[in-house]
């Protein structure tokens, strides 16, 4: 893409962004990203058929830079006491940035809705899947590897699901959660 048009699109998405975060994906609408993003609406059709497009690239970058922490978090693990830290930390960074972040919320919230973001979704949830096995095969080389697949995979999707709980929580209790979690996933990363 040249550099004006690649411009162009992380302006909108800039523009799409803040519009979220003011008033949730629902209320988004196609000429009111054009007219803040100072483009034409057919300009804007240019890049993104719809708004449904808007939200799945909104949620591709949102996915991507969830699994480059991942994969930062868990590089280098060798053994079992690595793997702990790396996850506890993984979990707790995990957290704090949905707490941040209300336009990766207001996405993910929509995802089951959306069959498109879902499919991203489950497409993201094995790469990082896949990510967190390789740690535990590290850790632990005498692991059958399909059973850690499958253990990976769990643990990926229940710590989804715990933080699309937590985040709907007050924060204490949020965090109680997530700890819970945790604990119950460590005991089966460190088994």
């Amino acid at each position: 893409m040249q550099k004006r048009a690649q411009e162009r699109v992380e302006r909108i998405l800039a523009v799409a962004t803040q519009m979220i975060a003011e008033a949730g994906s629902d209320q988004l609408r196609m000429s009111d990203v054009a007219a803040r993003a100072g483009i034409s609406i057919g300009s804007l059709y240019q890049y993104f058929p719809d708004k449904a497009a808007i939200v799945r690239t909104l949620a591709e970058h949102y996915n991507e830079a969830g699994r480059d922490c991942i994969c930062q978090g868990l590089d280098g693990v060798s053994s079992p006491s690595e793997l702990e830290q790396a996850f506890t930390e993984l979990i707790d960074e995990y957290y704090a940035m949905f707490l941040s972040e209300p336009v990766m919320r207001d996405i993910w919230s929509g995802t089951q809705a959306d069959k498109a973001l879902c499919d991203l979704d489950l497409e993201d949830a094995r790469a990082n899947a896949q990510e967190l096995a390789a740690a535990m095969l590290r850790a632990k080389p005498a692991r059958d590897p399909d059973a850690t697949a499958s253990t990976a995979l769990l643990i990926i999707h229940l710590g989804e699901a715990t933080m699309r709980l937590a985040i709907q929580m007050p924060e204490a209790e949020g965090r109680r959660l997530v700890d819970d979690y945790k604990r119950m996933a460590l005991r089966e990363l460190l088994d």
